[in-house]
């Protein structure tokens, strides 16, 4: 649905997108990841039509957005990190005018612009000027213009800042469900978000692709091997030398707890090698308490911080500024 080929994006100078290529199957939720400065706004501008790229090809739904872009804003519903809301507008109003803006047919225009309020919920506030509802009910406002076409696409950069609690759970919810019918690309700096809303996820950094996989399977690469925590009541030094003795362990990390004589241990051994039932037998038969024993996999953050943190450079310090703007 989704094609980025070689995507490059310069600002004189600045490289703000470094020769990227990923794609985007039809139905699926794809997280796109970065620190700040890493190029996602600039990328998802460039696939929504806002500003052209450098070198490189975009087509959605096989439309080309240089030489195609009208067809391919027709096939698009784009929530930007700031929504693009007329205060003086009424929210029913807006609605309105985005789908006559979008060419939904009159006979479909009442439809869908309910439609869209009902699946953000702001259809008790239809006739509420939009400059006097809160920051979490213009950022629903917001995401109902994006969908009120009913688009094969949605881009949605940052769609749950400003919500509450039950808010985000809400717009998680919709998310879900519009998977399958709509193809859609989520850009949020909220981890837990991408790991409970999408199939697969896309990181950069500095303007470069560092990862495109599932979560899970991202996991596995960048885990090295198999890591169990245990908590154990023993001498450190002691255990130390009980683990080490045992095949395919790789690293050994022992911590001292709080309870006395309580220690935390993280064992990490060889890919492929689960040494969870003969860690807890060989504690057990040298007379040590075993009062924990679960596998450690690596989160979406530990994930996201592994392939993003670099050891700093320092930039000409006139230029840092215009090189952040860029690569937004």
């Amino acid at each position: 649905m989704i094609e980025v080929q070689n995507l490059t994006k310069d600002y004189g100078h600045i490289r703000a997108v470094d020769n990227i290529s990923f794609d985007v199957k039809k139905g699926e939720i794809l997280g796109f990841l970065g620190p700040n400065g890493a190029g996602k706004t600039t990328t998802m501008r460039i696939i929504t039509c806002f500003m052209p790229p450098t070198s490189g090809t975009v087509k959605v739904a096989g439309f080309d957005v240089l030489d195609e872009s009208i067809e391919v804003r027709r096939r698009i519903g784009y929530l930007p990190e700031n929504p693009p809301l007329y205060p003086e507008m009424t929210v029913e109003g807006y609605l309105d005018f985005v789908a006559r803006i979008k060419n939904v047919p009159s006979r479909q225009r009442r439809e869908l612009v309910h439609r869209a309020m009902e699946m953000c919920r702001v259809e008790d506030h239809r006739h509420m000027l939009i400059r006097k509802l809160s920051r979490g009910y213009r950022q629903r406002v917001g995401l109902a213009q994006a969908l009120v076409h009913n688009p094969e696409v949605i881009i949605l950069d940052e769609p749950t800042v400003g919500l509450d609690p039950k808010q985000i759970i809400e717009v998680r919810r919709l998310i879900k469900s519009l998977a399958g019918e709509h193809t859609i690309i989520l850009s949020t700096h909220i981890l837990p978000e991408v790991s409970m809303t999408c199939d697969r996820v896309v990181i950069i950094n500095e303007g470069r692709l560092v990862a495109e996989d599932t979560p899970e399977n991202l996991t596995i690469q960048l885990k090295g091997g198999e890591m169990v925590h245990l908590e154990v009541k023993a001498e450190a030094e002691a255990l130390q030398q009980i683990l080490c003795g045992i095949d395919h362990v790789r690293h050994i990390e022992i911590k001292p707890l709080d309870s006395a004589d309580r220690l935390s241990v993280t064992v990490e051994s060889e890919r492929g090698h689960d040494l969870r039932s003969l860690l807890a037998a060989t504690i057990v038969q040298n007379g040590y308490e075993l009062y924990e024993l679960r596998p450690v996999s690596l989160s979406l953050e530990d994930i996201f911080l592994k392939l993003t943190t670099e050891e700093e450079t320092s930039p000409v310090a006139s230029d840092q500024p215009q090189q952040e703007e860029a690569r937004r």
